[in-house]
């Protein structure tokens, strides 16, 4: 059953046929044009929602469609560890929108007839996915026919972005499949419990990525490590994640380095514009944080210290 469902959403991000490769980064073609994937097995009623859901925030605008099967699958699935053939089945389906540069990364788990039906995978975590995979500045719109867990949403990325002839970086792809079964897998072990919520994590690992985007390619292991400690205590999570989940996230981590997503120029933009996006979009939750009762001991030390020399240098800072 769960390998039913890993076929059923490899499509997801499919949405991104016509993207071409820029400075390691994956971008839509230069007219801009939305491209919707619909994925070869939907029947011609779900073809018929799939495109009106997916469709619905261009207000009538120019829309491009592209087919995903399974040989699609084959190819960039199976190198992350899955089994798929080319007769494996596709049903979900995406939207990517080419936006203003700058703007950031963009995901909205779209209901379909009325009802969610990505199940597993959230929002936050396509968007850290993506990011990994090169996507920069795009609204991605996903949605499903069936209800799915959405764990192979990636993957249709990387099988739309082929068919336009272009070479693509296998451990980028590898990454980014592994990131979302990573973190969906933390958040299904955490679920219900206080002091945890997926934003937090999610943050965590987009505060982790930029960081580690101004250190550069070369940075080591342990750097790594004491990078995810110091996010991990920033979003007060260091009472709900185990070593084990916190292993696994470092691990994760330097998968993404070794796969040469470092190497992007806007990789670090990137990544602090999502953070940005994952703390306004739960407010509700960061915005306790920065009470003083909640406030880490290391950030009050640290407000010591300025408060010290601004007044030891009549309230100028030098920098």
């Amino acid at each position: 059953m769960k390998k039913t469902i890993k076929i059923l959403t490899a499509i997801l991000f499919s949405a991104v046929a016509t993207i071409l490769v820029g400075q390691n980064n994956l971008v839509l073609a230069d007219d801009d044009t939305p491209v919707v994937t619909l994925g070869t097995s939907l029947t011609d009623s779900q073809k018929d929602g799939t495109l009106k859901t997916l469709t619905a925030p261009l207000n009538g605008g120019n829309y491009q469609t592209i087919t995903v099967t399974g040989s699609d699958l084959v190819r960039y699935l199976n190198p992350s560890g899955d089994n798929f053939t080319t007769s494996s089945g596709v049903w979900s389906s995406a939207m990517i929108q080419k936006t203003s540069s700058g703007s950031g990364i963009n995901v909205k788990i779209l209901d379909y007839n009325g009802r969610n039906n990505i199940t597993t995978i959230t929002a936050n975590q396509y968007k850290n996915a993506a990011l990994t995979a090169g996507i920069t500045d795009a609204n991605i719109y996903v949605t499903s026919a069936i209800p799915i867990d959405g764990s192979g949403a990636l993957a249709g990325v990387y099988a739309a972005y082929a068919k336009n002839g272009n070479a693509l970086n296998q451990k980028q792809v590898n990454a980014a499949q592994d990131e979302m079964n990573t973190l969906s897998g933390i958040t299904q072990d955490n679920k219900n419990k206080k002091g945890y919520s997926d934003a937090q994590l999610n943050n965590a690992v987009a505060g982790a990525k930029s960081e580690m985007a101004k250190q550069g390619q070369n940075i080591s292991d342990s750097q790594i490590r004491d990078i995810v400690n110091n996010q991990i205590n920033i979003n007060h999570l260091g009472n709900t994640i185990n070593n084990n989940q916190k292993n696994q996230i470092v691990n994760l981590l330097i998968e993404i380095r070794d796969s040469g997503a470092l190497k992007s120029s806007d990789f670090k933009g990137q990544a602090s514009k999502l953070s940005s996006q994952i703390e306004n979009s739960a407010k509700n939750i960061f915005n306790k944080f920065n009470t003083p009762e909640n406030r880490s001991w290391l950030q009050q030390l640290w407000d010591s210290i300025v408060n010290f020399f601004s007044h030891m240098f009549g309230g100028v800072i030098l920098g």
